[in-house]
Formats: structure tokens, C-alpha cells, sequence
């Protein structure tokens, strides 16, 4: 499966961070607004914008990490998953 992932610029850190997320959702807002606020380049996807085959094979992903598949969900060097908006681990984990 290829995600459709958009790259956010922003320095580059020592870390790959990868955003699931909804284009309705206050949390995710707030999640893309910290990482910008960090200056760290990430990448996204907002789930429900993709088309429904797509979308499927994404959420199956985001339940490796999240069983629960809620958003947002941010894995950290395919190795962590923050489940949330968690900004003081978000803060901890990429600083």
C-alpha cells in the first residue's frame, strides 16, 4: 500500500513523524498546529478525504498503532505512537 502522505516542511529532525488525521477534527487541528509551532518536517494524511479503498487500507494501518483507530494518531520512527493530542509528549518526544 502506498499512503498518499503530504509533506509538511519544517527542520529536520532526528525523527520520522507521520500524522494520521481528520480534516473535521479540532484535535488534529491543534496536533498540526503544535508540529508547525515545533518547526519539525512531518508528514499527513487526512484520513476521510481519501477515497474509500485507500481510506481502508490507511485505517487498517492506523489500527497497528491504534486499536481503537482514532484521530490523531502520530507514529514516531515507525517505533511510537502518541494516541491523541498529547502536546506535552508531542513537546518531549521531538525536542
Amino acid at each position: 500500500m502506498c499512503i498518499p502522505w503530504e509533506h509538511v516542511p519544517g527542520s529536520p529532525i532526528d525523527h520520522d513523524v507521520r500524522l494520521f488525521a481528520l480534516s473535521t477534527c479540532g484535535w488534529c487541528r491543534r496536533t498540526k498546529q503544535l508540529l508547525e509551532e515545533l518547526g519539525v518536517e512531518y508528514y499527513r494524511v487526512d484520513v476521510d478525504l481519501l477515497d474509500s479503498g485507500v481510506k481502508d487500507e490507511v485505517v487498517a494501518e492506523v489500527k497497528k498503532w491504534n486499536s481503537a483507530a482514532t484521530f490523531p494518531t502520530i507514529v514516531i520512527d515507525n517505533q511510537k505512537a502518541i494516541i491523541g493530542y498529547e502536546a506535552e509528549e508531542i513537546r518531549e518526544k521531538l525536542s
